[in-house]
């Protein structure tokens, strides 16, 4: 019981409480202005949606190497919003700029190990992808003649 009312009585998370993957206050007022693109709307509709909750998303997955189809849309919005935000952020320029940011920061407070980093990938083969030999279309064969051979005449 007394489990429990402490367990209410816990503050609530404000704006400023960041986890490993969202990003504080201080540090969002420095990533905002280089996460922003120029560039004029082609159709009116719908306001652009909040960069922040996005960055944060991205951070998640980078953190926890979900994919995008386990991306939590309560808490970072629609995963395809922010895929074709990541998309334009890397065709600016922006997204390498905010992530050269948050490693220094990263750096600052706990720490990298500069002179040894390491990419971790795995490549197999798509088991239900149809690329190579099997999908290349092949050239028709000799058609095989559907009589029998004719029989010798006997009176030759």
């Amino acid at each position: 019981m007394e489990a429990q009312l402490a367990a209410s009585a816990a503050p609530s998370p404000t704006r400023d409480d960041p986890t490993i993957w969202r990003v504080d206050d201080a540090l969002w007022a420095e990533l905002q202005p280089l996460l922003v693109v120029d560039k004029p709307r082609k159709k009116p509709g719908r306001n652009r949606n909040d960069d922040r909750p996005i960055l944060d998303g991205l951070i998640w997955l980078a953190r926890t190497g979900a994919q995008w189809a386990a991306w939590p849309r309560d808490q970072f919005g629609p995963k395809s919003t922010a895929h074709d935000r990541l998309q334009e952020w890397v065709e600016y320029g922006c997204l390498g700029r905010a992530w050269a940011r948050l490693l220094t920061e990263y750096d600052g407070e706990i720490g990298l190990q500069w002179e040894w980093q390491a990419a971790d990938g795995c490549i197999v083969k798509a088991p239900l992808g149809k690329k190579g030999a099997a999908a290349r279309p092949r050239r028709p064969g000799r058609t095989r003649p559907t009589a029998p051979n004719a029989a010798r005449s006997a009176t030759c």
